[in-house]
């Protein structure tokens, strides 16, 4: 079938987006599901830094290549071997595709699937197969979505049933925002309750950790950026405090509201003075958790004697640690009762002609989560 579908063919493009057009919006041709796949009909998908950060060259991606990673949808066609989908259901993606059969899957950390991995770094979906092309050359799916399309083919283990009452521009949240942002605390930093925590880097994931912090029970949820609206904006949404992370004693700041640093420490800016500001404030015995993605070239210095001698840990955190067919439902049951009110992320709505505008907003700061519409 042929689909409109917004593709990038070259990296680092200048900004403004709305001028340089990295993401060519055109007319490509989708392949039909194989067996283990699914064809979706997209309804909406977000606008994150993991998609900016292959626009702008931090993480590099095989080109041409349709992108987008959190993203709702309407199932349209399922191919052999699907018995547990059928048309007409409604399901959130998951950009870490689980085979459900290596180590890492079968001991409960689908996030890190090998094969999964495999293929995504390839541009494939998960079975090897790649659907997308135009004019006879093949272009690559991004993390086994490729959102930014009126129609996408995915795998079934890419995908998480819904409730069909959930509108689709607050269902794609679930597929990155919630899952990195609160999993990164409750499932990869272990919070408990009456724990401290400091939340740096607020954009959508950060404000959902936010929210995640003050809804798992912390004393204290520190919010930091250099961004004085969304430090007003993390307030809103249950930090008790807030720290200009660009003041030169914002370290001291952190300490001292603390009573010493904190207990836990979670950095979603993808910069690394943002990790050490968040690894510099935390308490001995602290926890450091980190789910930004900067170039992969950079680097990160730390004593390891003071690890050590304080007992420091300092983790990553992929897709929040979660298994997305288990969690993504519980989520979204606390969003309907009202204790996870993601849908206060969205800032704006657009169509995907809109796309390089959105950029432009998420480059500069502007918009916490944007969200394009496919109706």
């Amino acid at each position: 079938m042929k689909i409109r579908a917004a593709v990038i063919h070259e990296m680092k493009r200048p900004r403004p987006y709305r001028e340089s057009l990295p993401m060519s919006v055109e007319e490509v041709e989708l392949d039909g599901p194989g067996p283990g796949e699914v064809l979706v009909k997209m309804r909406a998908a977000g606008l994150c830094h993991s998609d900016l950060s292959t626009i702008n060259g931090d993480r590099p991606r095989p080109l041409p290549m349709v992108l987008g990673h959190e993203a709702a949808g309407e199932v349209a066609e399922v191919g052999e071997g699907v018995t547990d989908l059928a048309p007409g259901d409604h399901v959130v993606f998951s950009f870490a595709p689980s085979c459900g059969a290596c180590s890492s899957c079968l001991s409960g950390r689908a996030a890190l699937c090998q094969p999964g991995a495999a293929a995504n770094t390839a541009g494939h979906l998960l079975g090897g197969g790649m659907r997308l092309h135009k004019n006879g050359q093949k272009i690559y799916h991004h993390i086994g979505v490729s959102g930014f399309a009126e129609y996408t083919v995915a795998s079934r283990r890419s995908l998480t049933r819904i409730d069909p009452d959930l509108p689709f521009h607050i269902a794609a949240l679930f597929g990155c925002a919630v899952l990195t942002g609160v999993g990164a605390l409750v499932h990869t930093a272990g919070l408990r309750l009456g724990q401290s925590v400091l939340v740096v880097g607020l954009g959508g994931v950060g404000l959902a950790a936010v929210m995640g912090a003050a809804g798992g029970g912390a004393r204290q949820v520190i919010a930091a950026d250099i961004a004085p609206d969304k430090l007003e904006t993390a307030k809103a949404m249950g930090a008790t405090h807030i720290v200009n992370s660009g003041d030169p004693d914002a370290v001291e700041q952190v300490r001292e509201i603390s009573g010493g640093g904190v207990d836990i420490a979670a950095e979603f800016a993808g910069v690394a003075k943002a990790l050490e500001f968040a690894y510099e404030s935390t308490a001995r015995g602290g926890t450091t958790v980190t789910s930004g993605l900067p170039h992969p070239d950079v680097r990160f210095a730390i004593s390891p004697t003071r690890m050590v001698a304080e007992e420091r840990t300092l983790k990553g955190s992929y897709l929040g640690g979660h298994v997305p067919s288990l969690d993504v439902p519980e989520y979204i049951a606390l969003y309907q009762s009202g204790r996870l009110p993601v849908d206060r992320l969205l800032t704006h709505r657009l169509k995907l002609d809109e796309i390089n505008l959105g950029f432009d907003r998420l480059a500069s700061g502007e918009a916490i989560r944007q969200i394009i519409d496919f109706d």
